[in-house]
């Protein structure tokens, strides 16, 4: 059985490398921050629900792919990177101390990693042949649950137990509008992707692109 897509496009080495490394120096930093929270400066920013819930994101792909996609898909490496990025690069901001050194970084955030996950949901759920109109859709569906999800989180996580509670609103409504600017992004920049022929192993190969020789 030859998988005749996977190996006109293979999957680049640097992605998969950067996927694997993503997600060992993720679960290496959470252990770390769980550990020393003021090593991390993650005091009072619920490190315990980013403890738990980051590597439960960052494996979801992987172990969906083992469980059902496995005899009849390849694994999606790209989509999986950009689930892994968004976990990496908050746990990576926060024990570097931008979030409160750089004002812009927590925007910048809310706007790439929102949209982050909105191009990996497309690129798991859509064909390449999509019109505009139905990745923006999928993008919006995806991402804007996605970042009201994060607001809700973070408000129990530490946001309602801060002196910053009566000021939040404010931020969420700005976080919200950027996390829809970054699905709305992503989105349009996947679909010209796909329009100029690139991005050819970003989703699972389905058994229509596996032939059996006779």
């Amino acid at each position: 059985m030859t998988d005749v897509a996977a190996v006109r496009h293979p999957v680049p080495t640097l992605v998969r490398r950067l996927d694997v490394a993503a997600k060992f120096l993720l679960v290496l930093m959470l252990a770390s921050a769980l550990a020393f929270p003021e090593f991390g400066n993650l005091e009072d920013k619920g490190a315990v629900a980013r403890a738990v819930s980051y590597p439960m994101l960052a494996f979801t792909v992987p172990v969906v792919w083992h469980l059902w996609w496995r005899e009849r898909a390849s694994f999606p490496w790209l989509a999986d990177l950009l689930i892994t990025i968004t976990c990496f690069t908050d746990i990576l901001g926060n024990r570097m101390d931008l979030y409160d050194q750089i004002v812009w970084f927590d925007d910048w955030m809310h706007f790439m990693n929102t949209g982050l996950l909105a191009a990996a949901a497309i690129l798991l759920t859509l064909p390449r042949s999509a019109t505009l109109g139905a990745t923006i859709e999928r993008a919006l569906a995806f991402g804007a649950t996605a970042a009201i999800v994060w607001e809700l989180a973070e408000y129990f996580a530490f946001i309602s137990k801060s002196s910053e509670r009566h000021s939040a609103y404010t931020d969420t409504l700005g976080d919200l509008a950027l996390g829809t600017t970054g699905c709305l992004v992503a989105a349009v920049l996947i679909h010209l992707a796909w329009r100029r022929g690139k991005l050819r192993t970003t989703a699972p190969q389905l058994e229509s692109s596996v032939v059996t020789p006779a």
